[in-house]
Parts: C-alpha cells; sequence; structure tokens
C-alpha cells in the first residue's frame, strides 16, 4: 500500500476509478493509523527515555553519596586505629614502668635484708665469712639482674619504635 506524503500528493477526482478511489482512501486511512501509532510508540520511547534519565540522575546521586561516605568511614577508620595504637603504647609504657618498678622493689629487697643480715652478724659476733661472700654474690647478682632487666625492655621498646618509624614509611 501507498504511505506518507505521496498521498498528499495525489488527487482524486470524482470521475476517475471507484476501484483506485477507495485504494486511495484506504491508503490514507491506514496512513493516518500507522502514524498514530508511531507516534504512540515515540512518546512512550520519550517517557520511558525520561524516567531513565531521572533514574541514572538519581543512581549517580546515590553513588556520590556513597563515595562521601566511604571516605569518611575510611578518615574514621585511621583515626580509631591511631587512637588505639596510642593507647596501646600508654598501657605498653605503664606495663613496663610497672614491671620495672617490681623488679626494682624486689632486689632492693633482697639487698636491704642481706645486708642487715650481714650487719646484725657482725654487730653479734657471729661468723661473717660465709654472709659476706653469700652477700657480695647475691649484691651482683642482683645488680646483674636488674641492668638485665632493665636492658630487655629498653630493647623491646627500641625495638617497637624502629617497627612503628619502618611501618610509617
Amino acid at each position: 500500500m501507498l504511505e506518507g506524503n505521496i498521498l498528499k500528493i495525489i488527487s482524486i477526482d470524482e470521475d476517475e476509478d471507484i476501484e483506485f478511489k477507495e485504494y486511495i482512501e484506504k491508503c490514507i486511512s491506514t496512513d493516518k493509523d500507522k502514524r498514530k501509532m508511531r507516534l504512540e510508540i515515540t512518546k512512550k520511547v520519550q517517557q520511558q527515555n525520561k524516567e531513565l534519565q531521572v533514574a541514572k540522575e538519581e543512581i549517580e546521586r546515590i553513588n556520590h553519596e556513597l563515595k562521601d561516605s566511604l571516605s569518611e568511614t575510611q578518615k574514621a577508620k585511621e583515626l580509631v586505629e591511631y587512637d588505639l595504637d596510642v593507647l596501646q603504647k600508654k598501657k605498653q609504657t605503664e606495663l613496663t614502668g610497672k614491671i620495672v618498678k617490681s623488679a626494682l622493689y624486689v632486689i632492693m629487697g633482697v639487698g636491704i635484708v642481706t645486708t642487715l643480715m650481714y650487719i646484725l652478724a657482725i654487730f653479734t659476733g657471729q661468723e661473717t665469712q660465709v654472709i659476706g661472700s653469700t652477700w657480695s654474690n647475691l649484691t651482683g647478682i642482683l645488680l646483674t639482674n636488674a641492668f638485665s632487666i632493665v636492658g630487655t625492655i629498653m630493647g623491646v621498646k627500641h625495638l617497637n619504635e624502629s617497627t612503628n618509624k619502618e611501618e610509617k614509611k
């Protein structure tokens, strides 16, 4: 069937063939129906495109918000990790101080008791040769242990500081 603008050009006279006239009228009617249908489809497609565009903009907005939230969450995580690291170092320092104090109190206590026993033996006239050598050995051992404890703790502290500096790099 004929369709489109050609139907506007064709003119039908009254005295022309009836079949041809009916054919042209049928073509014009069919063309109008097809144009209406195409127009409706075009309107539907345009409406769907508008809806898709709005949905796309909404998705982009949500994605942007999610990226912002992720960034803020990452910053908060880093801050919490930093605070945790500081807190752990503080607790380690406190624990190290308590260990050193306790070790020094024990060493001082043993040294004082041994010294008092040695002085008591001297004043009471007891044999001091065994106590004197024991006192001398015990004092040497206690001093060695005290330096060993302090040295070990300082070594561990230095190792932790070196490890933290390397991690930051």
